[in-house]
């Protein structure tokens, strides 16, 4: 007989099918977190589990705070996984031939072909209600049983955990959908009717501001950090403080403050009410709640021991190499305590970001790159841009020296001898370059430590074979290197544990640097910008700016103008470099409205010649890719089955809405 397992109705409750709840994945989130929902099936066969039965077990509890904790996602999703987020951007490039593989499909969408009727699978309308709404039940439910080591303290730190989450999850569909059904602290009852279902959308500035109150409660009422390592992981107050503060820079932007480059579609953005969904009036207030809650986590932060991750060079300094290295590597528990929202679910050897920017020599998938205006948007070695008469800067030929920078690091991974970084017949592009740079991109004649050999991207070299693999070979003559542990063997699964993690102190630091200059334009406020992105610099071991003159040659400190503009202008570079890979540069360019103005975002795509067989038809800036932007891609679409269900939503702007009469290609969306 078929055994159906299932959580009774009852009139405490609404209806929750344990079905449900085990078809999808229920990941760890820590120690006390890591409890299997197979406890739910330790019943004999049609013994149906009440809500209360649920919580009056301390195991079950735990797995489904577990459940819960799905609102925060894989940290591995850069790639072609669920969301693709990196791969929207203009950092990361994935191989065109993996299109069988897509299952998010993303890159389809990157070329123009994304509609209505595209499928998404970051999936966030129809999974983070389902998440949140368990949170709620959560919420409602959950009790101290002392006996059975759930005191009151833990019931109350988990509430404030929940309070927390569901928060996080309003917000990360308000991020990526701008309008939607918001009726937070609501849970259908037994007795419910379909209009009850049929919400509408609410206005964006409603969810931030309720959402804003959620985050900053719960983390006040959270520590910092936890005294018992097993529950590492678990939300703290710096995880709630940092994810608040950049929800409201992402508020205070141009996107979505006051829109003046599409006031006109926006206008049209309204809900079923009537009520525009964005604010058309710009509010400078946004931005200095933006500031204020940014240095709001770097005090907390700092005050409770969380730091930039250093480490000393042969010079008593600090390493740049080792430092920018390590930083995505170490664990917490070794040292590393610029994490400021650590994930630990989702970090084995099978990590797709990590397994597909390898070589296919030792298991990788060898075809997540980078494009080359990633590659052209890093500093030269003094720290300026390649565009700058005094960088240094040499694109082409090859180098005839070793550079050896054995003063400042022991960092072996360059030619495979420590302090060397690039050796002899190097190309040009690639020689002089700051340290960041070599920890994040792995080019031509760069040094594959696991294979004790310079990696090889000519075409059919080692780490291109396009005759027997063509869809696991770097597109463009580069492999993403960031994140990546250089000695780990997929082939042989002698892989290190990394610790995953969503957000890192460096990432508040150029939060408060854009935000405290763009809040209060004054000399003393840029100067505090200034401060928190010179410590950025210091790490990565380039010069640090200054509004004072100095010497172009000034080995020190570079002088840039003491203006709202200009500050601007060099954060905005600077999170290009640190924040790369990181799933940052999506949300930038959408909040900042620039996807427009990148080349690579809206036409031809390059790189070098993957097709080149030697150095002379190899070393070349070539188009391998062409995009396609348009103005409604700054919002996901509403699927049209979940549009299609509730007459009362509205698509985003310059989304075609199917359901009014004549709406232009309302199938195809184009």
């Amino acid at each position: 007989m078929k055994t159906i397992y299932r959580i009774k109705k009852t009139m405490k409750s609404s209806l929750v099918w344990l079905s449900a709840i085990l078809a999808l994945p229920l990941g760890g989130v820590g120690g006390a977190l890591l409890t299997s929902c197979s406890d739910y099936l330790d019943k004999e066969p049609d013994t149906e589990l009440t809500t209360e039965m649920v919580f009056d077990n301390r195991d079950k509890v735990y797995s489904w705070l577990s459940y819960v904790y799905n609102i925060i996602h894989n940290p591995d999703k850069w790639a072609l996984t669920a969301d693709g987020y990196e791969v929207f951007a203009d950092d990361i490039t994935a191989s065109e031939r993996w299109q069988q593989w897509d299952w998010g499909g993303v890159i389809p969408k990157i070329h123009g072909q994304w509609t209505i009727n595209s499928t998404w699978g970051g999936n966030l309308w129809h999974m983070m209600p389902r998440y949140i709404r368990h949170a709620y039940i959560f919420r409602d439910m959950v009790k101290p049983m002392p006996d059975h080591d759930l005191p009151q303290s833990e019931i109350d730190n988990m509430k404030n955990e929940i309070k927390f989450l569901t928060a996080y999850g309003w917000w990360q569909m308000a991020e990526n959908y701008g309008g939607i059904p918001f009726k937070p602290d609501y849970i259908a009852p037994t007795d419910f009717t379909l209009s009850e279902l049929m919400v509408g959308q609410s206005k964006f500035d409603d969810v931030v501001s309720y959402c804003d109150k959620e985050m900053y409660d719960a983390a006040m009422a959270l520590p910092a950090v936890y005294d018992d390592p097993s529950k590492y992981g678990r939300i703290n107050r710096i995880m709630a403080l940092t994810v608040r503060s950049r929800m409201l820079l992402f508020a205070a932007s141009p996107l979505v403050n006051g829109n003046q480059k599409f006031a006109a579609e926006y206008a049209k953005y309204v809900n079923d009410k009537g009520e525009q969904i964005f604010n058309p009036v710009y509010d400078h207030q946004k931005w200095i709640k933006a500031a204020e809650a940014c240095k709001l986590v770097i005090d907390e932060a700092e005050g409770a021991g969380y730091a930039l991750y250093t480490e000393a060079g042969p010079n008593g300094k600090i390493d740049p190499f080792m430092s920018t290295y390590n930083v995505h590597i170490k664990r917490w528990s070794e040292g590393n305590k610029e994490i400021t929202f650590p994930v630990t679910k989702g970090n084995s050897y099978h990590d797709t970001f990590l397994r597909t920017a390898s070589v296919r020599e030792y298991g990788g998938g060898n075809g997540l790159g980078v494009y080359q205006g990633l590659v052209d948007a890093f500093f030269t070695r003094n720290g300026l841009p390649i565009g700058d008469d005094n960088s240094g800067y040499v694109e082409e030929g090859f180098s005839t020296t070793v550079d050896n920078r054995s003063d400042e690091t022991v960092w072996p991974y360059g030619t495979g001898n420590a302090g060397e970084v690039t050796a002899r017949g190097t190309y040009n592009m690639y020689c002089n370059r700051e340290p960041r740079f070599y920890n994040a991109v792995s080019f031509h004649g760069a040094w594959l430590a696991v294979g004790n050999r310079k990696y090889n991207f000519f075409m059919n070299g080692r780490d291109n074979v396009q005759s027997s693999s063509p869809h696991d070979a770097p597109q463009n003559g580069y492999l993403v290197r960031k994140s990546l542990n250089v000695l780990d063997n997929y082939l042989t699964g002698a892989v290190t544990g990394r610790q995953g993690f969503t957000y890192r102190l460096a990432f508040t630091y150029l939060d408060y640097a854009e935000a405290v200059n763009e809040a209060y334009d004054d000399a003393t406020h840029r100067l505090d910008a200034l401060k928190y992105l010179n410590r950025i610099r210091e790490r990565a071991g380039v010069r640090q700016y200054t509004f004072d003159a100095v010497a172009a040659d000034d080995p020190d400190f570079i002088q840039i103008q003491n203006t709202q503009a200009d500050v601007r202008r060099v954060v905005r570079m600077e999170r290009r470099v640190e924040l790369c890979c990181e799933n940052n540069r999506w949300f930038d360019i959408r909040r900042w409205m620039e996807a427009e103005n990148l080349p690579e975002m809206t036409g031809d795509c390059y790189g070098m010649n993957f097709q080149g067989r030697n150095q002379n038809e190899f070393f070349h800036r070539t188009v391998f890719d062409t995009r396609v932007w348009k103005p409604q891609y700054y919002w996901m679409p509403i699927y049209i089955d979940e549009y299609e269900k509730n007459p009362n939503l509205r698509e985003a702007p310059f989304w075609p809405d199917p359901k009014q009469a004549g709406s232009e290609d309302s199938e195809t969306g184009e």
